[in-house]
């Protein structure tokens, strides 16, 4: 009877977002697999990762279904890089693993790999390249891989990548100085040429940013769900859609 429920409450929450207005990007901050892993009895986190990995394709399909055309996952942050070695190293070869299943032949997914990829090891850099590269061609969702991704880093490489383009250039100190404004930073994030984000998503019940998106994220609307990442249902994708449907969005206006 639960599961019999649960359908018809799924149903009935798509049946409710036809016409609706839908987000072209979409954000989601992949939080709780370890807390899921000690809620489920697990003695290894890193089981909570490989289920949250396995559950990503679902998502994606779900963001397809939506008409969703850019999904931006955070798989790793800066600062998971300072994990110990033993929870990190299984972690970073996880990740890996999930990016080439959505790189493999057949596989409709877009992948830009976002990051501060400089700080991951030689060999996981080349994988996701090599991925990177395999659906360049493909038409489907674009998917951004937020690795070794922090936004502060983001904003900060994004200066230092306009400034190094603009003394390549032979620009004098005073002009780059006064040329420098908001598009400057904009056309160098990790995300330049996408759309910011409509929505974040993020689970586990924390009610913070993290810095995820943090300068795309200014007009962004945010959606928390107490679910942790392994747990989270269509219903739950399917109510953040039905929220953010219903928000006037100003815009600072």
């Amino acid at each position: 009877m639960p599961t019999l429920l649960y359908r018809v409450y799924e149903q009935r929450l798509a049946r409710g977002l036809v016409g609706a207005e839908t987000p072209h990007h979409v954000g989601v901050m992949l939080d709780g697999n370890r807390r899921w892993a000690r809620k489920e009895g697990l003695t290894d986190p890193n089981d909570g990762h490989r289920v949250g990995a396995a559950h990503i394709t679902e998502l994606l399909t779900w963001c397809s279904d939506a008409d969703i055309s850019v999904v931006t996952l955070w798989l790793l942050s800066t600062d998971n890089l300072r994990r110990p070695d033993e929870e990190l190293l299984p972690l970073l070869e996880i990740i890996t693993d999930v990016v080439d299943e959505l790189a493999a032949p057949g596989e409709p997914w877009k992948l830009r790999m976002v990051g501060a990829l400089e700080k991951l090891p030689e060999g996981m850099r080349t994988r996701l390249a090599a991925a990177e590269l395999r659906t360049a061609d493909r038409s489907g969702i674009e998917v951004n891989i937020a690795v070794g991704y922090g936004g502060r880093q983001e904003i900060a490489d994004a200066v230092r990548s306009w400034l190094r383009a603009r003394a390549d250039a032979g620009q004098p100190l005073e002009e780059v100085i006064n040329d420098f404004d908001v598009e400057s930073i904009d056309a160098h994030l990790y995300t330049s040429g996408q759309p910011d984000p409509d929505l974040v998503i993020r689970t586990s019940g924390e009610q913070r940013i993290s810095g995820f998106l943090l300068w795309q994220s200014v007009h962004t609307e945010f959606w928390f769900c107490d679910a942790y990442w392994p747990d989270f249902r269509r219903v739950d994708f399917l109510r953040a859609l039905r929220d953010y449907a219903a928000r006037h969005r100003r815009f600072g206006n």
